[in-house]
């Protein structure tokens, strides 16, 4: 079944990004609405789509467990195909999960040039509450331009955990003060807002395309 996207910026964008979402929530999430306002105000063209798990929530086959992320490998890649040739470069990337499998499969696409950069937003780098069982080995020889964006107190990865882990150095790193997996603060504690934090996060993105796109 061909892959059905919601799309959002300008059509003639000179970079597309495509995003999964993440474990729990739909690619129409508030989250993931927020987070696709500000990239598209930033001019740049953004797709989304859902692995078959959740796009089955929307139908009478009803709720279904998210499955292993290897499991959906294929999906992402699929996505890829369906999305078809695009105005200029194109990145891959998600929420949580979604940018975990997107990291899975990056670099057989940007080998073959099919991509320019992976983009995760909230890295699930363990379990909450099971910092011992780490999702970072294939992170270590990840050739793909790659960014993630993380909140500084995210439950599935802390500044203070993550700082100690072995990453590629083609991987950078932007912190948000405060920032949970969601990449929301606490304003009372962080003095930042939501829309702050994400307003930093698309120039943080387009900083970073600037470096990775000739």
């Amino acid at each position: 079944m061909a892959t059905s996207f919601i799309f959002d910026g300008p059509e003639d964008a000179e970079v597309t990004i495509l995003l999964a979402h993440g474990a729990g929530a739909p690619m129409d999430s508030g989250s993931m609405n927020a987070t696709t306002k500000v990239l598209a105000a930033a001019g740049l063209r953004i797709a989304r789509f859902e692995f078959a798990y959740m796009a089955s929530r929307r139908t009478d086959a009803g709720r279904r467990p998210p499955p292993r992320a290897d499991k959906v490998m294929p999906e992402f890649v699929a996505a890829v195909d369906d999305l078809g040739p695009t105005n200029g470069p194109l990145i891959i990337g998600g929420k949580s999960m979604g940018g975990r499998v997107a990291s899975m499969v990056a670099d057989p696409l940007y080998e073959a040039g099919r991509i320019a950069g992976l983009l995760c937003l909230g890295y699930p780098f363990h379990p909450p509450g099971q910092p011992e069982q780490l999702r970072t080995k294939h992170l270590v020889g990840v050739k793909t331009p790659s960014l993630i964006v993380q909140g500084t107190r995210d439950e599935f990865g802390t500044r203070q955990e993550v700082v100690h882990y072995e990453l590629s150095s083609a991987i950078e790193l932007m912190w948000l003060e405060d920032g949970d997996h969601d990449l929301k603060p606490r304003k009372t504690i962080s003095g930042f807002s939501a829309a702050e934090h994400l307003a930093t996060m698309a120039s943080a993105v387009q900083g970073w395309i600037g470096r990775i796109v000739p």
